[in-house]
Protein backbone atom coordinates (compact mmCIF):
# COMPACT_ATOMS: atom_id res chain seq x y z
CA UNK A 1 0.00 0.00 0.00
CA UNK A 2 3.40 2.22 -0.03
CA UNK A 3 3.24 3.09 -3.41
CA UNK A 4 -0.58 3.54 -2.70
CA UNK A 5 0.74 7.16 -1.46
CA UNK A 6 4.15 7.66 -2.64
CA UNK A 7 3.82 5.36 -6.33
CA UNK A 8 1.01 7.48 -8.11
CA UNK A 9 0.76 11.04 -10.35
CA UNK A 10 -1.07 13.00 -8.13
CA UNK A 11 -3.08 14.90 -10.97
CA UNK A 12 -4.55 18.58 -10.39
CA UNK A 13 -3.90 18.64 -6.52
CA UNK A 14 -3.01 20.33 -3.83
CA UNK A 15 -2.59 24.08 -4.30
CA UNK A 16 -2.78 27.66 -2.89
CA UNK A 17 -2.56 31.00 -4.55
CA UNK A 18 0.87 31.58 -5.64
CA UNK A 19 2.19 33.76 -2.38
CA UNK A 20 1.26 30.87 0.00
CA UNK A 21 4.03 30.24 2.52
CA UNK A 22 6.00 27.09 1.07
CA UNK A 23 9.51 26.26 1.96
CA UNK A 24 12.23 27.92 3.41
CA UNK A 25 14.69 28.02 0.68
CA UNK A 26 15.52 26.58 -2.89
CA UNK A 27 18.29 26.84 -4.93
CA UNK A 28 17.97 26.80 -8.64
CA UNK A 29 20.80 24.74 -10.66
CA UNK A 30 22.11 24.73 -14.18
CA UNK A 31 21.02 21.42 -14.98
CA UNK A 32 17.26 22.46 -14.74
CA UNK A 33 16.29 21.17 -11.22
CA UNK A 34 15.41 23.20 -7.98
CA UNK A 35 16.56 22.41 -4.67
CA UNK A 36 14.09 23.14 -1.81
CA UNK A 37 14.69 23.06 1.54
CA UNK A 38 11.14 22.28 2.94
CA UNK A 39 12.74 21.78 6.64
CA UNK A 40 16.14 23.15 8.34
CA UNK A 41 18.92 20.75 6.38
CA UNK A 42 15.61 18.39 4.52
CA UNK A 43 16.57 19.43 1.04
CA UNK A 44 14.93 18.11 -1.64
CA UNK A 45 15.68 17.92 -5.36
CA UNK A 46 12.28 19.07 -7.58
CA UNK A 47 12.29 19.24 -11.58
CA UNK A 48 9.70 21.71 -12.30
CA UNK A 49 8.84 22.62 -15.95
CA UNK A 50 6.45 23.95 -18.34
CA UNK A 51 5.65 26.35 -20.84
CA UNK A 52 6.37 30.09 -20.90
CA UNK A 53 3.65 32.42 -19.60
CA UNK A 54 0.94 32.70 -21.73
CA UNK A 55 0.79 36.34 -23.17
CA UNK A 56 -3.30 36.29 -23.20
CA UNK A 57 -4.67 34.64 -19.68
CA UNK A 58 -6.40 31.71 -20.93
CA UNK A 59 -10.59 31.29 -20.53
CA UNK A 60 -12.61 31.89 -17.25
CA UNK A 61 -13.72 28.41 -15.71
CA UNK A 62 -17.65 28.00 -16.16
CA UNK A 63 -19.34 30.11 -13.42
CA UNK A 64 -21.74 27.89 -11.33
CA UNK A 65 -23.12 31.12 -10.03
CA UNK A 66 -24.47 31.37 -13.81
CA UNK A 67 -26.40 28.00 -13.30
CA UNK A 68 -23.62 26.24 -15.83
CA UNK A 69 -23.99 22.81 -14.19
CA UNK A 70 -21.60 20.55 -16.50
CA UNK A 71 -19.14 18.57 -15.00
CA UNK A 72 -21.04 18.34 -11.16
CA UNK A 73 -21.73 14.96 -9.93
CA UNK A 74 -23.86 14.15 -7.12
CA UNK A 75 -21.75 11.70 -4.78
CA UNK A 76 -24.45 9.75 -2.57
CA UNK A 77 -23.24 6.99 -0.02
CA UNK A 78 -23.85 5.18 3.14
CA UNK A 79 -20.80 3.33 4.94
CA UNK A 80 -21.78 1.50 7.93
CA UNK A 81 -19.60 -0.21 10.26
CA UNK A 82 -20.43 -2.80 12.68
CA UNK A 83 -19.09 -3.52 15.57
CA UNK A 84 -18.25 -7.40 14.21
CA UNK A 85 -15.93 -6.06 11.53
CA UNK A 86 -18.57 -5.83 8.47
CA UNK A 87 -18.25 -2.99 6.51
CA UNK A 88 -21.37 -2.18 4.23
CA UNK A 89 -21.01 0.21 1.40
CA UNK A 90 -23.91 1.36 -0.30
CA UNK A 91 -24.01 3.87 -3.63
CA UNK A 92 -27.38 5.53 -2.84
CA UNK A 93 -26.48 7.75 -6.43
CA UNK A 94 -25.82 7.04 -9.96
CA UNK A 95 -21.85 7.57 -10.83
CA UNK A 96 -20.70 9.20 -13.82
CA UNK A 97 -20.13 6.80 -16.65
CA UNK A 98 -16.91 6.58 -18.77
CA UNK A 99 -15.40 4.57 -21.57
CA UNK A 100 -12.54 4.14 -18.45
CA UNK A 101 -14.81 2.99 -15.72
CA UNK A 102 -14.75 -0.82 -14.97
CA UNK A 103 -17.73 -1.04 -13.07
CA UNK A 104 -18.01 -4.73 -11.11
CA UNK A 105 -21.49 -5.48 -12.53
CA UNK A 106 -20.44 -4.81 -16.29
CA UNK A 107 -22.21 -2.60 -17.24
CA UNK A 108 -20.02 0.82 -16.35
CA UNK A 109 -21.24 1.62 -12.73
CA UNK A 110 -20.24 0.53 -9.45
CA UNK A 111 -22.04 -2.06 -7.66
CA UNK A 112 -25.05 -0.59 -5.51
CA UNK A 113 -23.76 -2.27 -1.91
CA UNK A 114 -20.70 -4.17 -1.24
CA UNK A 115 -19.91 -5.67 1.95
CA UNK A 116 -15.92 -5.59 2.97
CA UNK A 117 -14.53 -7.55 6.48
CA UNK A 118 -12.57 -5.30 8.51
CA UNK A 119 -8.98 -6.42 9.60
CA UNK A 120 -10.03 -6.02 12.79
CA UNK A 121 -13.31 -6.79 14.04
CA UNK A 122 -13.36 -5.53 17.21
CA UNK A 123 -11.62 -1.98 16.66
CA UNK A 124 -14.26 -0.33 15.70
CA UNK A 125 -17.81 0.81 17.01
CA UNK A 126 -20.87 1.20 15.51
CA UNK A 127 -21.50 3.81 13.66
CA UNK A 128 -22.61 5.36 9.55
CA UNK A 129 -21.17 7.66 7.80
CA UNK A 130 -23.24 9.30 5.00
CA UNK A 131 -21.97 10.82 2.12
CA UNK A 132 -24.08 13.43 0.15
CA UNK A 133 -22.56 16.04 -1.69
CA UNK A 134 -21.52 17.80 -5.15
CA UNK A 135 -18.10 17.81 -6.96
CA UNK A 136 -17.34 19.82 -10.28
CA UNK A 137 -15.30 17.62 -12.25
CA UNK A 138 -13.81 19.14 -15.22
CA UNK A 139 -10.76 18.69 -18.31
CA UNK A 140 -7.25 19.63 -17.09
CA UNK A 141 -6.05 21.05 -20.46
CA UNK A 142 -2.09 22.17 -21.02
CA UNK A 143 -3.87 25.73 -22.40
CA UNK A 144 -5.06 25.97 -18.82
CA UNK A 145 -2.50 27.69 -16.43
CA UNK A 146 -3.87 27.43 -12.87
CA UNK A 147 -3.39 23.58 -13.40
CA UNK A 148 -0.37 21.87 -12.24
CA UNK A 149 0.26 18.15 -12.40
CA UNK A 150 2.61 16.61 -9.58
CA UNK A 151 4.50 13.17 -9.87
CA UNK A 152 5.86 11.08 -6.79
CA UNK A 153 7.70 8.34 -6.86
CA UNK A 154 7.89 5.30 -4.82
CA UNK A 155 10.16 3.76 -2.83
CA UNK A 156 13.68 3.12 -4.42
CA UNK A 157 13.31 5.26 -7.09
CA UNK A 158 13.49 8.63 -8.06
CA UNK A 159 11.94 12.02 -10.45
CA UNK A 160 13.89 10.16 -13.31
CA UNK A 161 11.13 7.38 -13.54
CA UNK A 162 8.70 9.79 -15.20
CA UNK A 163 11.09 11.35 -17.48
CA UNK A 164 8.59 10.03 -20.27
CA UNK A 165 5.81 12.05 -18.53
CA UNK A 166 7.43 14.49 -17.64
CA UNK A 167 8.18 15.17 -21.08
CA UNK A 168 5.20 13.84 -23.03
CA UNK A 169 3.51 16.50 -20.73
CA UNK A 170 5.47 19.43 -21.04
CA UNK A 171 5.27 19.49 -24.97
CA UNK A 172 1.44 19.44 -24.52
CA UNK A 173 1.60 22.89 -22.65
CA UNK A 174 1.08 21.40 -19.09
CA UNK A 175 3.41 22.73 -15.74
CA UNK A 176 4.51 19.19 -14.18
CA UNK A 177 6.54 18.95 -11.18
CA UNK A 178 8.36 16.00 -9.72
CA UNK A 179 10.22 15.62 -6.63
CA UNK A 180 12.99 13.50 -5.06
CA UNK A 181 12.10 11.94 -1.73
CA UNK A 182 14.16 12.38 0.83
CA UNK A 183 16.82 9.77 0.74
CA UNK A 184 16.16 9.15 -2.86
CA UNK A 185 17.85 10.36 -6.11
CA UNK A 186 19.60 13.57 -5.92
CA UNK A 187 17.84 15.02 -2.39
CA UNK A 188 19.55 14.92 1.34
CA UNK A 189 19.42 11.43 3.20
CA UNK A 190 19.16 11.77 7.02
CA UNK A 191 20.91 9.13 8.79
CA UNK A 192 17.83 9.21 11.12
CA UNK A 193 15.23 6.77 10.90
CA UNK A 194 12.51 9.33 11.70
CA UNK A 195 12.88 11.32 8.69
CA UNK A 196 11.52 8.30 6.47
CA UNK A 197 7.84 8.17 8.49
CA UNK A 198 5.02 8.46 6.39
CA UNK A 199 4.11 11.44 8.34
CA UNK A 200 7.56 12.67 7.47
CA UNK A 201 7.53 12.04 3.88
CA UNK A 202 3.67 13.13 3.55
CA UNK A 203 4.72 16.77 5.17
CA UNK A 204 7.16 16.96 2.57
CA UNK A 205 4.90 16.48 0.05
CA UNK A 206 3.15 19.36 1.62
CA UNK A 207 5.41 21.70 1.08
CA UNK A 208 6.21 20.78 -2.42
CA UNK A 209 2.27 21.09 -3.59
CA UNK A 210 1.93 24.92 -1.87
CA UNK A 211 5.13 25.99 -3.14
CA UNK A 212 4.12 25.08 -6.60
CA UNK A 213 0.39 24.53 -7.12
CA UNK A 214 -1.86 26.84 -8.85
CA UNK A 215 -5.60 28.05 -8.39
CA UNK A 216 -7.22 24.58 -8.94
CA UNK A 217 -4.53 22.67 -6.89
CA UNK A 218 -6.01 23.33 -3.62
CA UNK A 219 -6.53 20.99 -0.80
CA UNK A 220 -9.60 21.17 0.04
CA UNK A 221 -10.62 21.18 -4.20
CA UNK A 222 -8.47 18.04 -4.76
CA UNK A 223 -9.55 17.77 -8.96
CA UNK A 224 -8.01 13.93 -9.82
CA UNK A 225 -5.64 11.40 -8.30
CA UNK A 226 -3.89 8.49 -10.68
CA UNK A 227 -1.95 5.55 -9.39
CA UNK A 228 0.25 3.58 -10.65
CA UNK A 229 -0.01 -0.05 -9.23
CA UNK A 230 -0.88 1.54 -5.74
CA UNK A 231 -2.32 -1.37 -3.87
CA UNK A 232 -5.47 -2.21 -1.99
CA UNK A 233 -6.91 0.11 0.30
CA UNK A 234 -5.47 -1.10 3.82
CA UNK A 235 -4.09 0.78 6.24
CA UNK A 236 -0.41 0.90 6.43
CA UNK A 237 1.64 -1.31 8.77
CA UNK A 238 5.60 -1.13 9.44
CA UNK A 239 5.65 -4.87 10.03
CA UNK A 240 4.31 -5.75 6.72
CA UNK A 241 4.83 -4.08 2.99
CA UNK A 242 2.69 -4.71 0.06
CA UNK A 243 5.84 -3.82 -1.97
CA UNK A 244 7.71 -6.90 -0.80
CA UNK A 245 5.60 -8.90 0.33
CA UNK A 246 7.87 -9.51 3.95
CA UNK A 247 8.36 -8.73 7.37
CA UNK A 248 9.89 -5.73 8.45
CA UNK A 249 12.80 -7.73 10.63
CA UNK A 250 13.80 -9.73 7.22
CA UNK A 251 14.46 -6.48 5.40
CA UNK A 252 17.16 -4.99 8.27
CA UNK A 253 19.09 -7.77 6.44
CA UNK A 254 18.60 -6.54 3.15
CA UNK A 255 22.17 -6.22 0.90
CA UNK A 256 22.65 -3.21 -1.68
CA UNK A 257 23.13 -6.38 -3.80
CA UNK A 258 19.80 -8.09 -2.54
CA UNK A 259 17.72 -4.57 -3.23
CA UNK A 260 19.23 -4.41 -6.39
CA UNK A 261 17.53 -7.72 -7.24
CA UNK A 262 14.39 -6.06 -5.72
CA UNK A 263 14.57 -3.73 -8.09
CA UNK A 264 15.56 -5.68 -11.18
CA UNK A 265 11.62 -7.92 -10.32
CA UNK A 266 9.48 -4.71 -11.07
CA UNK A 267 10.76 -5.14 -14.99
CA UNK A 268 8.41 -7.51 -16.75
CA UNK A 269 11.22 -8.39 -18.93
CA UNK A 270 14.87 -8.01 -18.60
CA UNK A 271 16.13 -6.71 -22.29
CA UNK A 272 18.64 -4.02 -23.17
CA UNK A 273 15.97 -1.22 -22.16
CA UNK A 274 15.49 -2.32 -18.83
CA UNK A 275 18.94 -3.24 -18.12
CA UNK A 276 20.07 0.02 -19.10
CA UNK A 277 17.66 1.83 -16.96
CA UNK A 278 18.85 -0.14 -14.13
CA UNK A 279 22.51 0.64 -14.70
CA UNK A 280 21.62 4.66 -14.47
CA UNK A 281 22.33 4.88 -10.67
CA UNK A 282 20.42 8.36 -11.23
CA UNK A 283 16.85 6.57 -11.71
CA UNK A 284 17.18 4.04 -8.96
CA UNK A 285 19.58 5.15 -5.95
CA UNK A 286 19.18 4.49 -2.65
CA UNK A 287 20.87 3.19 0.38
CA UNK A 288 19.98 -0.12 2.65
CA UNK A 289 19.21 2.54 5.60
CA UNK A 290 17.54 4.40 3.53
CA UNK A 291 14.93 1.33 2.41
CA UNK A 292 15.07 0.13 5.98
CA UNK A 293 13.87 2.76 7.18
CA UNK A 294 11.19 3.63 4.86
CA UNK A 295 9.85 0.13 4.96
CA UNK A 296 10.27 0.29 8.77
CA UNK A 297 8.34 3.76 9.14
CA UNK A 298 5.28 3.00 6.93
CA UNK A 299 2.62 3.58 9.46
CA UNK A 300 -0.92 4.91 8.65
CA UNK A 301 -3.72 3.68 10.22
CA UNK A 302 -5.97 6.18 9.12
CA UNK A 303 -5.77 5.00 5.48
CA UNK A 304 -8.30 2.23 5.95
CA UNK A 305 -10.89 0.84 4.12
CA UNK A 306 -13.38 3.58 5.54
CA UNK A 307 -11.13 6.25 4.53
CA UNK A 308 -11.04 5.28 1.14
CA UNK A 309 -14.87 4.50 0.72
CA UNK A 310 -15.32 8.11 2.09
CA UNK A 311 -13.23 9.64 -0.64
CA UNK A 312 -15.13 11.36 -3.59
CA UNK A 313 -12.45 12.52 -6.00
CA UNK A 314 -12.12 10.15 -9.07
CA UNK A 315 -9.23 8.22 -9.04
CA UNK A 316 -7.50 6.13 -12.32
CA UNK A 317 -6.03 3.42 -11.23
CA UNK A 318 -3.06 2.12 -13.43
CA UNK A 319 -1.40 -1.86 -13.13
CA UNK A 320 1.06 -3.82 -14.73
CA UNK A 321 -0.34 -6.99 -15.30
CA UNK A 322 3.32 -8.89 -14.92
CA UNK A 323 3.51 -6.54 -11.43
CA UNK A 324 5.56 -9.25 -8.77
CA UNK A 325 4.89 -6.42 -5.81
CA UNK A 326 1.46 -5.54 -5.78
CA UNK A 327 -1.20 -8.14 -6.84
CA UNK A 328 -3.63 -7.41 -9.31
CA UNK A 329 -6.13 -8.13 -6.71
CA UNK A 330 -5.41 -5.26 -4.77
CA UNK A 331 -6.09 -2.67 -7.21
CA UNK A 332 -9.32 -4.46 -7.88
CA UNK A 333 -10.33 -4.17 -4.28
CA UNK A 334 -9.13 -0.53 -4.18
CA UNK A 335 -11.39 -0.02 -7.22
CA UNK A 336 -14.26 -1.24 -5.33
CA UNK A 337 -14.21 0.60 -2.54
CA UNK A 338 -13.74 3.62 -4.13
CA UNK A 339 -16.69 6.05 -5.50
CA UNK A 340 -15.20 6.93 -8.67
CA UNK A 341 -12.77 4.64 -9.22
CA UNK A 342 -11.24 3.62 -13.28
CA UNK A 343 -9.35 0.48 -13.36
CA UNK A 344 -6.74 0.39 -16.27
CA UNK A 345 -4.96 -2.94 -16.62
CA UNK A 346 -1.54 -3.13 -19.18
CA UNK A 347 -0.99 -6.36 -20.51
CA UNK A 348 2.87 -5.87 -21.02
CA UNK A 349 3.69 -3.79 -18.27
CA UNK A 350 4.54 -4.28 -14.81
CA UNK A 351 5.74 -2.67 -11.68
CA UNK A 352 7.66 0.00 -13.73
CA UNK A 353 5.11 0.19 -16.20
CA UNK A 354 5.86 3.67 -17.13
CA UNK A 355 8.69 3.05 -18.04
CA UNK A 356 8.42 -0.14 -19.89
CA UNK A 357 5.31 0.96 -22.26
CA UNK A 358 5.42 5.00 -21.81
CA UNK A 359 3.49 5.53 -24.65
CA UNK A 360 0.35 3.77 -23.86
CA UNK A 361 0.43 5.10 -19.70
CA UNK A 362 0.96 8.56 -21.87
CA UNK A 363 -2.19 8.40 -23.48
CA UNK A 364 -4.38 6.66 -20.73
CA UNK A 365 -3.22 9.74 -17.98
CA UNK A 366 -4.11 12.20 -21.03
CA UNK A 367 -7.89 11.05 -21.29
CA UNK A 368 -8.03 10.90 -17.60
CA UNK A 369 -6.93 14.89 -17.36
CA UNK A 370 -9.29 15.68 -20.37
CA UNK A 371 -12.20 13.56 -18.90
CA UNK A 372 -14.96 15.12 -17.53
CA UNK A 373 -18.69 13.70 -17.02
CA UNK A 374 -21.97 14.17 -18.92
CA UNK A 375 -24.49 17.30 -17.15
CA UNK A 376 -26.93 15.73 -15.58
CA UNK A 377 -30.41 15.17 -17.27
CA UNK A 378 -31.66 18.66 -15.69
CA UNK A 379 -28.47 20.31 -17.16
CA UNK A 380 -29.37 19.84 -20.79
CA UNK A 381 -30.96 23.00 -23.14
CA UNK A 382 -34.34 22.00 -24.01
CA UNK A 383 -34.86 23.44 -27.54
CA UNK A 384 -38.20 25.29 -27.55
CA UNK A 385 -41.29 23.86 -29.28
CA UNK A 386 -41.85 24.92 -32.78
CA UNK A 387 -45.36 26.62 -33.56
Amino acid sequence: MLTGVTDGIFCCLLGAPPNAVGPLESVESSDGYTFVEVKPGRVLRVKHAGPAPAPTPPPPLPDTAQGDRSGLVRCQRRITVYRNGRLLVENLGRAPRADLLLGQNGSGEPPASLEVELADPSGSPKRTIHIDCEKRITSCKGTQADVVLFFIHGVGGSLAIWKEQLDFFVRLGYEVVAPDLAGHGASSAPQVAAAYTFYALAEDMRAIFKRYAKKRNYPDLVHKVIMINGGGPTALEPSFCSIFNMPTCVLHCLSPCLAWSFLKAGFARQGAKEKQLLKEGNAFNVSSFVLRAMMSGQYWPEGDEVYHAELTVPVLLVHGMHDKFVPVEEDQRMAEILLLAFLKLIDEGSHMVMLECPETVNTLLHEFLLWEPEPPPSALTVPPEKK
